[in-house]
C-alpha cells in the first residue's frame, strides 16, 4: 500500500497536484473486498459496494471534518449499520495499474460513469504552481477544521511503501504507538487514568498524559491498542516532544508481553 511522507519544505512541488488529507479510515479494495490500510477486512453492507470495479481502488471511508468518532464506530463494526449511509469512499489513487496519477484515475471515473455508486466520490486535486499555493491551502483546510494536505508527483508510476513523491503536510506531525500500560491519574483524575505508557515502532516507551477527553480517561483503550498523538519533534533521547492524544486508530490490539 502506498504511504506518504513528511513534507519538509525542501522538496521541488513545483507542478504537482495538492488535495485535502481526510481524517476517516483508509479502505482498500482489493477487486473484491475493502480492507484496512493493515489488511484486515471491512464490513461495508453489500449495497454500499455494489457495481465496484475488478480492480484495485484506494481511498478514505469519510462522512466530514472533526467526525472521526463516528467514522470508526460504523466503518470498523462487524455488523454493518444504518451509519454507513453517511459514508462516502473518496478515491485518491488507482493501485498497480499503468501509467502516470491521471491515466489511473481516470480508469476509475470511467468505470463509475458507467457503473453508477452515489457513495463514491473522488478527491479533488489541484496543481501547485508554486509553495504560496501549498501554503494558502493548508491554511484554508485547517481553518475549516481539517487534518492537512497530501501532496503528490502526478507524473510518477504507481509505487508501494513509502516514497518521496507523496507526502503529507501539517503544521504539526502525527505518529501512532501501542498501550503497553495504563497509569492512574492523580488530583481530579485520582480515580480515572492519568497517562498511557505507548511503545514506539522503533522501540521508544514514554507517557503520553494529555490531550484526553475525561470520558476517555474514564475508560481508556485497553492494552495493545494503536493510538494516534501528534507532537513537535524529539528529544535528544528520542521522546516525542510537547505529544497530546489525537485517537484511538482502527480496532487493532496486539498482545502486549
Amino acid at each position: 500500500m502506498q504511504k506518504a511522507k513528511i513534507y519538509t519544505h525542501k522538496e521541488e512541488i513545483t507542478g504537482w497536484v495538492m488535495s485535502e488529507k481526510l481524517d476517516g479510515i483508509r479502505g482498500y479494495w482489493d477487486g473484491h473486498q475493502m480492507l484496512t490500510r493493515t489488511g484486515l477486512p471491512l464490513n461495508p453492507p453489500p449495497w454500499f459496494v455494489k457495481n465496484f470495479p475488478p480492480f484495485e481502488l484506494d481511498g478514505e471511508l469519510w462522512s466530514k471534518r472533526g467526525d472521526f468518532e463516528f467514522i470508526q464506530s460504523i466503518v470498523l463494526d462487524k455488523k454493518p449499520g444504518e451509519g454507513w449511509e453517511k459514508i462516502r469512499y473518496n478515491v485518491f489513487e488507482v493501485p498497480n495499474e499503468k501509467g502516470d496519477f491521471f491515466l489511473r484515475l481516470n480508469k476509475a471515473k470511467e468505470w463509475f460513469e458507467i457503473h453508477k455508486n452515489i457513495y463514491v466520490r473522488f478527491i479533488p486535486q489541484t496543481q501547485i504552481q508554486n509553495t504560496s499555493d501549498l501554503d494558502q491551502f493548508l491554511n484554508e483546510i485547517e481553518s475549516m477544521g481539517g487534518e492537512g494536505v497530501i501532496v503528490k508527483d502526478p507524473k510518477k508510476p504507481y509505487h508501494t511503501g513509502r516514497s518521496a513523491h507523496v507526502l503529507k503536510v501539517k503544521n504539526f506531525q502525527d505518529m501512532e504507538g501501542i498501550v503497553i500500560g495504563l497509569n492512574k491519574g492523580k488530583g481530579k483524575y485520582g480515580e480515572m487514568m492519568g497517562s498511557l505508557t505507548l511503545r514506539l515502532e522503533n522501540g521508544i516507551v514514554f507517557k503520553l498524559g494529555t490531550g484526553f477527553t475525561d470520558q476517555l480517561r474514564k475508560t481508556p483503550p485497553p492494552l495493545g491498542t494503536s493510538v494516534t498523538f501528534k507532537y513537535n519533534g524529539f528529544t535528544k533521547t528520542g521522546i516525542p516532544k510537547f505529544a497530546s492524544f489525537l485517537r484511538v486508530r482502527e480496532n487493532v490490539r496486539l498482545k502486549v508481553k
